[in-house]
């Protein structure tokens, strides 16, 4: 387990309130789940930023993760590898954390996410396209 508790700042907990009502989606899990793959998807390290912690969203891992716990922990450990960032427990959490909340960033920032299609369809492959 990467943690045991993910906490999400107020301005991500912000943001995906926004994704929430443009989307339908309605449970903070999958929509985070989403905007980690989406970051990861982006191949690049994440900018070192201090997060802030303000509680204001929090869920358990396991509610996070739900069944796919270790494929989650085992996909960020292995992005670590390939970036060559040595695997410690406080690295994996620290670019999980990263991930996360840029990943939300990416997927409310754009004007493109204004219906579940259009999520999907952005989310798709690197184009955009689900096709």
């Amino acid at each position: 387990m990467i943690i045991k508790t993910v906490r999400i700042s107020k301005n991500g907990r912000d943001k995906l309130i926004r994704l929430k009502s443009k989307t339908g989606i309605q449970n903070w899990n999958i929509l985070c789940r989403w905007a980690l793959c989406y970051s990861l998807r982006e191949g690049t390290v994440p900018a070192d930023v201090k997060i802030k912690e303000e509680n204001v969203l929090e869920m358990s891992w396991v509610v996070f993760a739900g069944e796919y716990g270790e494929i989650y922990e085992g996909i960020i450990k292995e992005w670590c590898l390939e970036h060559g960032i040595l695997v410690t427990d406080e690295n994996v959490e620290k670019y999980f954390k990263l991930h996360l909340e840029r990943g939300i960033g990416y997927l409310s920032g754009t004007n493109f996410i204004k219906n579940l299609e259009d999520l999907l369809r952005r989310t798709g492959d690197k184009n955009g396209d689900i096709s």
